[in-house]
Parts: structure tokens; sequence; C-alpha cells
């Protein structure tokens, strides 16, 4: 990441011409991502770009951003086949050299055996982005998924958690 991609300075927030072009650029990580489309998914993609995935780990670059999806499109096929990536509730702040993204992803999978839907896994997301070439591009995408508590970001007091009233209701005779 090295020029800004704001000859005119940083704006102080994100102008509406570049929040759509970001959001095209989910919907191409999207697509590519869920229906095994190589080049759609690079495209979303700078060259020199990170890749930091809950199940593999953080990578460089396009050659092992693909290698990544050739295991979960083909070795877990079935636990990958039919879903859908959805992204919302982004938060665009401009930055020097580009853009820092946060949002909430859900994944809603299919799953064609069962012929019924469901919600896989539910989270956060944040992304680095850069345009290079007139293009919003992913310079590093790091995926927060909720396995636990502790991983979702709430910036509230924790109360302890309660468990269900287990008290015997009273008998009636």
């Amino acid at each position: 990441m090295s020029s800004t991609c704001w000859p005119d300075g940083v704006p102080t927030t994100m102008p509406a011409q570049d929040r759509g072009d970001i959001m095209e650029l989910y919907a191409r990580y999207a697509w590519g991502l869920d229906l095994a489309d190589e080049e759609m998914l690079l495209s979303a993609f700078a060259e020199d770009a990170w890749f930091d995935h809950l199940w593999q780990g953080r990578v460089q670059g396009h050659e092992a951003i693909l290698k990544n999806m050739h295991e979960l499109w083909g070795e877990r096929f079935h636990w990958w086949f039919g879903r859908q990536h959805i992204f919302n509730h982004h938060i665009m702040t401009p930055t020097e050299d580009g853009a820092d993204v946060r949002c909430f992803f859900q994944i809603l999978q299919y799953n064609p055996e069962y012929k019924n839907n469901f919600v896989f896994g539910v989270g956060t997301r944040e992304d680095k982005l850069v345009k290079r070439d007139g293009r919003w591009l992913f310079y590093s995408l790091y995926v927060n998924a909720w396995t636990s508590a502790d991983e979702i970001p709430w910036k509230g007091a924790r109360p302890p958690a309660k468990g269900p009233n287990k008290t015997k209701p009273a008998s009636n005779s």
C-alpha cells in the first residue's frame, strides 16, 4: 500500500460513488466465493492481498488465496456447496491508502440432501481496501466468525451469564 488514492486529500466521509463501487466489490467477492468462480473471486483482490480465513489462516497473493479456495470448493465441497455470504451494515472510513471497511456477515446455507436452508454462521469483517487503476480491491481481508462469545466485539459491560432457573415448580396436590 503506497500512494494515496485521494488526490484532493482524504475525505472525512466516503464519497457516494466510492461507496457504490465498494459495495460492488463485496458483491464480486461473494459471487466468486459462493459459486466457485475463480476469475470473479480474484477480481476482488489486489495481487499482493492478504486473506485471513478462520479455517485456513493468513495467506498472501492470488495463488495462495486460490489454493485455499480450491480446498473449500473441492475437498470440502459438500460442506461449501449452496452457501451465500451476505454482507451488511458497512462502515467505510477513508484512509491515506484507501479505506478501512467494517461490516457484519451472515452465511446462509442450502442443503441439497435435506432440501432445507439454515444460517451457517455470523460474524464481523475488518477489511483494508486499496484503489488501483480506478478500482477498489481488497488489500487485507479479516474474517471474525463468531464461534464463541469472546469473539463478539461487544463494547458494553458483560454481566455474568445466567443459566435457566432450575427450581422445580411447587406441586398442586
